[in-house]
């Protein structure tokens, strides 16, 4: 038995409590993951995992075997990546998350680039506008909008801020004017953006002078997916409200105008990732290198 390989299965079991999941995780079939803890078992006199049709659930004995495997595996991780050789090259496999509209316009566009550099990486990029379980969907990292509260299983590290942009049409700024404050949004109708997490259309989001406020914009038509909304914004529709690294192509073509500049609202994006010991290679690689790309100038 390969000890190290098999520390590295059922410690992949433990965080996405799943034979399923850690297999997807793994690359392997689900059979030899149930073989392998079935194996250690064995070996180790003890039940690690109770299994249920239903529920995986962790051993009191397992848990203390999952501990020490992780400091075992992160030991090994740390000393490994601090030889030059080793963390230039990361390898096998690395599943990133991200938003949908951050995927498609921002990283997708220069992800050759990255493949290139980093050609032993074998990259699964799961791009939602959910926000996922990181250690139970065996995520290795996710980019993540907004202020990351304190975690002590997650680490969050900066990669750029990004202004909410209010924009409208030629056409609809000349049929409805321009909305200039607060208290001008009452007379406007704007396109609404659903939230399948939440199951309602989001707040807009702005800086005063006394703090930050949301605003419930009337809306004439909801959407759930970016490229429709910016599309219902360039007909007209109504208001829109997006990301700044999504406004600059349509802003420069004309096809939207912006408005509200002296009321943004500015947030963060973070690279999260389980917190560990150390910074895995391919994590480190990956987070040089998209935080360049989000300081680039947008296409």
């Amino acid at each position: 038995m390969d000890k190290l390989a098999s520390m590295q299965v059922y410690v992949c079991v433990v965080d996405t409590r799943s034979f399923a999941r850690a297999a997807e995780v793994l690359g392997v079939p689900r059979s030899t993951v149930s073989r392998v803890v079935k194996a250690l078992e064995a070996w180790l006199g003890i039940q690690l995992l109770q299994r249920t049709t239903r529920k995986l659930s962790v051993t009191a004995e397992g848990q203390r075997y999952y501990a020490e495997c992780k400091r075992v595996l992160a030991d090994i991780a740390t000393m490994e990546s601090s030889f030059p050789g080793r963390s230039a090259q990361p390898k096998g496999r690395f599943k990133v998350g991200m938003p949908q509209s951050l995927a498609r316009h921002c990283i997708l566009p220069r992800l050759p680039d990255f493949l290139q550099h980093y050609p032993e990486l074998a990259l699964v990029l799961c791009s939602s506008d959910n926000v996922e379980d990181i250690i139970q969907e065996g995520y290795d990292c996710v980019i993540r909008t907004g202020r990351i509260d304190d975690s002590t299983t997650l680490v969050a590290r900066p990669l750029a801020n990004f202004t909410w942009a209010v924009l409208a049409s030629p056409a609809y700024i000349a049929a409805h004017g321009m909305p200039e404050s607060i208290d001008d949004l009452e007379r406007h109708h704007a396109v609404g953006y659903l939230n399948h997490r939440t199951g309602r259309t989001t707040d807009w989001l702005f800086t005063l002078a006394d703090g930050d406020c949301a605003i419930r914009m009337k809306e004439t038509l909801v959407v759930d997916d970016t490229d429709a909304y910016i599309q219902a914004g360039i007909q007209g529709l109504g208001l829109i409200r997006v990301a700044s690294y999504l406004a600059a192509p349509w802003l420069r073509s004309g096809a939207l105008v912006s408005c509200m500049e002296n009321f943004s609202y500015d947030l963060p994006l973070s690279l999260v990732y389980p917190q560990n010991r150390y910074l895995p290679p391919a994590v480190r690689a990956f987070y040089d290198w998209s935080r360049a790309v989000l300081h680039q100038p947008a296409d």
